[in-house]
C-alpha cells in the first residue's frame, strides 16, 4: 500500500479585520512551525471603496523577520528605522525585527483615494537563537530581481532562500525556501527535496499531490512527509505558495513577539507598555498592548 506524501492538512479559519479577510494557517493546533515559518497569513482578496483602505497602526516585533508578498494592490510600509516603502505585486519586503522594531502598514494615498484591491501573503520567519537579538533591518527587493523559472505551464518565483539550484537575493538567517507558483490547468511541479520540512499553501484553485487522492483546495495548507517526493498537479488554473526549511526549534509566540525564551516575551510586553520601543518617524498612533 502506498503512503500519502501529505503528513498534515491544515484548514485555517477566516477572520475579518476591518473589511480585510485573513486566513491564518500558522501557527495552528496541528502544527506550530514549518521550518522557520512560524506565522502564515493569507490576506484578502478584498476591495476597498474610494477613501477607504487598510490602516495597521505602529506595532512592535521581536525575534523574527517578516515577509510581505502581494498578488494585487499596494501597501505602504513605515518603520522605526525611518524606512518608507510601498510594495506592489511580485515585490518582496523583508523586515528583520531582531531585538526590536516598530512598523505600520497602510494603503498608500493614491490607491486609497481611487479605491483599490488588496490580496497577498504575510509570513513571519523565526530567527535562529543566535540571531534573535540581531540589529533590526529592512530590505526591499523588486519583482524583477527574484529568480524566475518558467516551464511547461508553471511560473515559479523564488522569494527567499534556495531551491531547485537557485538562490534568492533576499537575505535569510537559516536554511529555507519560499516560492510563489502559478499553474496553468494540468501543469505540474515537484517541490524541492533539499529542505527538511516543506509545505504548500493553495491561494487560488486546486492542486493534487501525486500519491494522494484528495485535492488541496484554496485556503488550505498541506505539510509534506520528510524526504518524500511531492509532485503537484493543478486542477484548473491555480496559484500556490511553497515554503519550508530547517527546523529552528520551539518558539513562544505572543501577539507580535516571537522568542525561544518566554521571559524575553515578558520583557517585550513591558517595554512596549512603558514606551521603550523606538517610534516610527511621522506617526503618532500606536496599537496598545493587548490586555
Amino acid at each position: 500500500m502506498s503512503t500519502s506524501p501529505i503528513a498534515q492538512r491544515i484548514h485555517p479559519r477566516a477572520h475579518d479585520i476591518g473589511g480585510l479577510e485573513v486566513r491564518r494557517a500558522l501557527p495552528h493546533a496541528l502544527r506550530r512551525l514549518v521550518g522557520p515559518f512560524v506565522f502564515f497569513d493569507h490576506m484578502g482578496p478584498a476591495r476597498f471603496a474610494p477613501g477607504q483602505g487598510l490602516d495597521v497602526r505602529p506595532h512592535p516585533h521581536i525575534g523574527l523577520a517578516t515577509i510581505t508578498y502581494l498578488f494585487e494592490g499596494a501597501l505602504g510600509h513605515r518603520d522605526s528605522l525611518g524606512r518608507v516603502q510601498v510594495i506592489e505585486p511580485g515585490d518582496v519586503n523583508w523586515m528583520t525585527a531582531g531585538r526590536g522594531i516598530v512598523h505600520s502598514e497602510r494603503s498608500p494615498p493614491g490607491p486609497r483615494a481611487a479605491g483599490h484591491a488588496l490580496h497577498g501573503i504575510q509570513t513571519w520567519i523565526a530567527l535562529p537563537e543566535a540571531d534573535e537579538e540581531t540589529e533590526p533591518g529592512f530590505w526591499h527587493h523588486a519583482a524583477d530581481t527574484l529568480p524566475l523559472t518558467e516551464a511547461d505551464g508553471v511560473r515559479v518565483a523564488l522569494i527567499a532562500g534556495t531551491a531547485d539550484g537557485r538562490e534568492s537575493p533576499v537575505r535569510v538567517y537559516s536554511p529555507m525556501f519560499y516560492q510563489a507558483a502559478d499553474f496553468a490547468d494540468g501543469a505540474e511541479w515537484t517541490v524541492t527535496d533539499a529542505h527538511a520540512e516543506r509545505a504548500v499553501y493553495v491561494v487560488e484553485g486546486s492542486v493534487r499531490v501525486e500519491g494522494d487522492a484528495e485535492p488541496i483546495e484554496a485556503g488550505s495548507l498541506a505539510v509534506f512527509e520528510p524526504g518524500v517526493r511531492a509532485r503537484l498537479r493543478a486542477q484548473g488554473a491555480a496559484r500556490a505558495m511553497l515554503c519550508g526549511g530547517a527546523p529552528v526549534g520551539p518558539r513562544f509566540v505572543w501577539w507580535n513577539f516571537v522568542s525561544s525564551r518566554r521571559e524575553r516575551i515578558e520583557q517585550a510586553k513591558r517595554d512596549w507598555k512603558e514606551g521603550r520601543f523606538p517610534a516610527v518617524p511621522g506617526e503618532t498612533e500606536f496599537i496598545p498592548l493587548p490586555e
